[in-house]
């Protein structure tokens, strides 16, 4: 079967789909994925075909948009400005990805980004669609929604909540869905009413997130897809040799956040780990994070989270749902530092889990805070010993296969 992934967003939007593309190739499947350009390297490094979405998505978030969506953290102006800063390229995204679809699939596999447009696209191509998202959207008594902090409403406020959300994400669809329907001659038919038919799994482990009761049965929760490894990666010298010279460093790391004050953060970085008396390793990610290397700190770029992580003390970072997984899944203690939409909610998840003291909130750090939240993690062993049990549980699990039976079951329909 020909399979289109379509994604879009961060790195942390794209990167499960690489290792889970390559489980699908193993099972006989043709896999092509369809996101920015500014991926097309590490799709192609996994062996999949590569086809173009528009958008520049760090150039996104250093606007002036993305510094205000920055700005509102998470909860309803978040979520406000998302849909501010959305609009503008949703359209260009729509025809994106039926672009992408008409290049020829039997089957599209859609993310939150891109699920309302990529129905359209699959509708219009005559082929099924499954949902694979990284965050829990939909409504639930069980939880608030994530992209509004971490504090329960009640039963009946977390499900009001949640049916807002959906409907203010929605509100975000609806022109550029109208639009490419019309662009390939569909009738006109709304985002609610697609959704009630689409199934969709989650790519994050039971043991993180339990299946809410109250979901649907067309939801479903599979478990993490883990990136695919860059082939024939070799760590540099100099991060070997940093590694050997001294105890297990902590590793900060703020992925695809880009902030205003780069040099700010970094200094407040630096002071903390000073403080708290550790030794640095300091990625620089999209907001240009940069320190003189020394003796106590090194400064890198990307580099594979699985190889790296277990090798470290503790791992400091933005909690992006990817990054969550990459730190649960190395077994090492963490500090979140959340900063908008889904993060507050992931931190919330790594202190259930006791992986982690609590988090220090982006707008909220000081050299002192991330210090004494390091030396929390550090000096209790409880947060290591949990790591290791839930990175243990983790591994037995197998979040590809309930994707495969999904494709087994389209596939026996066709």
């Amino acid at each position: 079967m020909r399979i289109l992934i379509a994604t879009a967003g961060s790195r942390g939007d794209v990167a499960p789909f690489t290792g889970l593309g390559l489980r699908l190739r193993a099972a006989g499947h043709q896999v092509a994925v369809a996101t920015h350009d500014t991926f097309a390297e590490p799709v192609r490094a996994a062996g999949l075909e590569f086809r173009p979405l528009p958008v520049d998505p760090r150039a996104e978030l250093a606007s002036a948009e993305g510094r205000r969506l920055l700005r509102a953290g998470a909860g309803p102006g978040a979520v406000l400005q998302l849909l501010r800063l959305g609009r503008r390229f949703m359209p260009a995204l729509g025809d994106g990805i039926a672009d992408a679809t008409a290049l020829g699939a039997d089957l599209l596999l859609t993310t939150s980004t891109t699920s309302a447009l990529g129905q359209v696209a699959a509708e219009a191509a005559g082929i099924p669609s499954i949902g694979l998202y990284l965050q829990p959207l939909a409504p639930t008594r069980e939880f608030a929604p994530a992209v509004t902090g971490t504090r329960s409403l009640g039963r009946s406020g977390n499900l009001l909540a949640g049916h807002a959300v959906q409907a203010a994400t929605d509100r975000l669809f609806v022109p550029a869905v109208r639009g490419l329907r019309r662009r390939l001659g569909l009738p006109p038919h709304g985002i609610a009413a697609a959704r009630r038919n689409h199934p969709v799994l989650h790519g994050f482990s039971p043991l993180v997130v339990p299946r809410p009761a109250d979901w649907h049965p067309r939801l479903d929760v599979a478990g993490y897809w883990w990136p695919a490894g860059p082939p024939h990666w070799q760590p540099p010298a100099r991060l070997l040799d940093f590694l050997a010279a001294g105890p297990p460093p902590v590793f900060v790391g703020f992925g695809s956040l880009v902030v205003p004050e780069p040099e700010r953060l970094t200094a407040a970085v630096l002071a903390a780990a000073r403080a708290a008396r550790v030794r640095l390793l300091l990625q620089s990610g999209w907001s240009g994070l940069a320190a003189e290397d020394s003796d106590s700190v090194l400064t890198i770029g990307d580099t594979p989270h699985d190889w790296l992580f277990p090798r470290t003390a503790a791992v400091v970072h933005h909690a992006g749902a990817g990054t969550t997984a990459a730190v649960l899944r190395s077994g090492t203690p963490t500090v979140p530092v959340p900063a908008q939409l889904d993060a507050p909610f992931w931190a919330a998840r790594l202190t259930m889990l006791g992986v982690s003291p609590g988090p220090v909130q982006l707008r909220a750090l000081t050299p002192s805070r991330l210090a004494a939240a390091l030396r929390l993690t550090l000096d209790d062993p409880r947060h290591r010993t949990r790591a290791q049990a839930v990175a243990a549980a983790l591994a037995t699990e197998d979040g590809t296969a309930k994707v495969l039976t999904a494709i087994d079951r389209v596939s026996a329909n066709s």
